[in-house]
């Protein structure tokens, strides 16, 4: 560190972490897993199928293997990472070691937004199922709204061993119901019903790219909706039984689910009620299912799917209360947010971004729009890690490593190239969506400059992890 930076970062005492610490112990590989596929589940029962609008089945078969790669390459480098630096600001704190403090509060900040937004998007779909359903009696959604926040905050106050548990459970329901799906399915597929759409005159344009190449671009974004949040699986780094062998196992195999879940609806849903039909859906498995002959299936799985959105929900309060909390403590961001509870949860980082996105479900109420805000902070986010993975690989290739990325950095140089293709992307879908990120971003970025870098915890685990690399720097 430079005179300016010892000058200006205090050093807490014992008392100060003490009252600031997470429960460690609480999760295994497998609930890792769980929580890595309870993250992104929801995005198997919703969303993705709007990509067939913009680039028709190829276009989006395309974005879903390129976005795929991307995340496989990302998960190998985030692998690698958090098997050397097992810290609660996982990707923040990657970035704080590789990048410096500006670096690693961009890519903290970057995350933050996508795991704050997310909610509020998940809540609003939410209502919209529960309304779709007839369920209470309901004609608008901002009970269900309350009532998500509200209980799930709730539960992540008990105890983080609870709450992972009652995630895994919840995404064992949303599997099992993508498995009667993929069931009802499978009898009717027929390659032509993938290409139904008929194709425009745009550059580019055939049978398998009814909107041509810039369709394909456009469907980019949601490519990213069926991986959309594994990155987070880190974030829980504190309270892993062993963080350095079970955060790598945890995240590849959450991933690999993924892979296969995804694939699943992208073939069968398409494929048995035909992709024009599902272009425009809001529910498009219980409509495929429909589609096919297969009512009481169809509303077996529209009930379950509900369960695939709470899940989703659920586990991204557990991901933006860890990120916020690992920010706070080292006095990135305000630190009375880091404060944990007798029962070792951190009580207002699940609070206060609980209450932004509720008002924000309540008053924007559009999921679209939000899911492509949250979309644009994960992207950023992914470059700065997969850059911070390089920069580690090629400055400090001695660090301990318990698990070591395959291809090292041309792996993540690749997903480097596909997460900056993954930015531009959402420029071309949500040019407003993506404007009104990177003015949050902007502003966070300022608050940091001016404000919080004076103010930053010296012994914090993050800026410990930063010193002891300078100190063996200087040995040599």
């Amino acid at each position: 560190m430079t005179v300016i930076d010892r000058a200006s970062a205090a050093t807490a005492d014992a008392t100060y972490f003490a009252e600031r610490s997470l429960r460690r112990g609480a999760a295994g590989w497998v609930l890792l897993a769980g929580l890595g596929v309870s993250y992104v589940i929801s995005g198997d029962f919703s969303g993705w199928n709007l990509g067939l609008a913009q680039g028709g089945w190829g276009g989006l078969l395309i974005a879903f293997v390129a976005m795929g790669v991307m995340y496989a390459c990302m998960v190998f480098g985030l692998a690698e990472m958090s098997s050397a630096l097992p810290t609660a600001g996982a990707g923040y704190g990657f970035a704080r070691r590789a990048l410096g403090r500006l670096g690693g509060f961009a890519t903290g900040m970057a995350i933050l937004i996508e795991y704050a937004i997310a909610p509020a998007a998940i809540a609003v779909f939410i209502g919209g199922y529960v309304e779709s359903l007839g369920l209470f009696g309901l004609t608008s959604s901002w009970p269900v709204y309350l009532a998500c926040f509200a209980i799930f905050i709730g539960i992540h106050l008990v105890g983080v061993g609870e709450a992972l548990k009652a995630m895994f459970a919840i995404s064992a329901v949303a599997v099992v119901a993508l498995v009667v799906f993929a069931a009802g399915m499978v009898g009717s597929f027929d390659v032509d019903n993938l290409f139904d759409i008929v194709p425009t005159q745009a550059a580019g344009a055939s049978t398998f790219l009814p909107f041509g190449w810039s369709g394909a671009v456009a469907a980019l974004v949601f490519g990213i909706w069926f991986f959309l949040a594994i990155e987070g699986v880190p974030l829980a780094a504190e309270e892993a039984s062993d963080p350095r062998r079970d955060l790598p196992r945890g995240i590849i195999a959450g991933m690999g689910v993924l892979v296969v879940t995804g694939l699943t609806v992208l073939l069968l849903a398409p494929g048995g009620a035909g992709s024009a039909a599902m272009a425009d859906s809001g529910s498009p498995l219980p409509d495929a299912l429909a589609a096919v002959g297969q009512p009481g299936l169809a509303t077996f799985v529209n009930y379950a799917g509900l369960a695939g959105l709470v899940a989703s929900f659920f586990s991204i309060v557990y991901a933006y209360s860890r990120q916020l909390f690992a920010l706070s403590r080292a006095g990135y961001l305000p630190r009375w947010l880091s404060v944990t509870s007798a029962r070792k949860t951190p009580t207002w980082a699940l609070v206060v971004p609980g209450a932004v996105g509720f008002v924000l479900a309540a008053t924007i109420q559009d999921g679209d729009q939000l899911i492509n805000i949250a979309v644009f902070g994960a992207a950023v986010s992914y470059v700065l890690l997969n850059l911070s993975h390089i920069v580690l690989r090629v400055r400090e290739p001695e660090m301990p490593r318990a698990y070591r990325t395959p291809g090292g950095v041309v792996t993540t140089g690749l997903a480097l190239v596909l997460s900056l293709v993954a930015v531009v992307a959402t420029f071309v879908v949500d040019p407003l969506a993506a404007g009104v990120t990177a003015a949050i971003f902007a502003a966070s970025l300022a608050y940091f400059w001016f404000w919080s870098r004076h103010r930053l915890v010296a012994n914090a685990p993050e800026e410990e992890f930063d010193q002891l690399a300078a100190a063996e720097s200087a040995l040599r």
